[in-house]
């Protein structure tokens, strides 16, 4: 083996360890890909144009930033949803990872804004007991630290838009309590919700 490509060997290497370091794009197949920053943490679907899972930590965050007019914006390079598969219909831009969650400072709220962190969600699901839930997240935040993980739910059930992305059916929200290792798990059905968040409440299979 020559000295030159030994050193070529090593400098790709090096290439290689700084991109995985720095978590950016893990591309694991033509059709999903893996994106970890400083918010969360998302296996995203191409084909389907939403997240198959997101993982954030809810912790006591002091507030000290507004949203504003800020709005979602996508990734390069990944295919996700956009502004026209929101557009009139019943489907809100629903955050996973709450920006009221992730507002003590700006680069962390317009993480929030990402369309990686965005599903189809059912507008008064988004703005009623998926908020409330939100809410008591950070109620529950200020004793212990949560790990949350959202799982989407896609099957025979779910809708195709004609703008390309693809409903989910339903959402479950997997919340571990780090301090004491116990966990919490609600289940909703991607639609106007008839009862209230605590009530959504199912076991835990972990």
């Amino acid at each position: 083996m020559t000295k030159k490509f030994l050193n070529a060997i090593i400098f790709f290497s090096c290439i290689f360890l700084c991109i995985f370091l720095q978590g950016a794009v893990v591309q694991s197949n033509k059709d999903e890909v893996h994106v970890k920053n400083n918010v969360f943490e998302v296996h995203y679907s191409q084909k389907l144009e939403q997240p198959v899972w997101l993982i954030y930590h809810s912790k006591n965050r002091p507030t000290t930033v507004n949203r504003g007019s800020m709005d979602f914006y996508t990734e390069p390079n990944i295919k996700t949803s956009d502004n026209l598969d929101y557009k009139n219909n019943q489907w809100d831009k629903g955050h996973l990872a709450p920006a009221a969650s992730f507002s003590d400072n700006m680069e962390n709220l317009k993480q929030t804004f990402s369309y990686l962190n965005c599903a189809l969600q059912n507008q008064d699901l988004n703005r009623g007991e998926w908020r409330l839930l939100e809410e008591q997240e950070r109620v529950w935040d200020d004793n212990e630290n949560l790990v949350i993980k959202i799982d989407l739910i896609f099957d025979e059930k779910s809708q195709k838009l004609p703008t390309g992305a693809t409903v989910p059916t339903s959402l479950v929200k997997h919340i571990n309590f780090t301090k004491s290792n116990s966990w919490k798990c609600y289940k909703f059905e991607n639609v106007k919700p008839l009862k209230k968040w605590t009530e959504h409440q199912v076991n835990c299979k972990h």
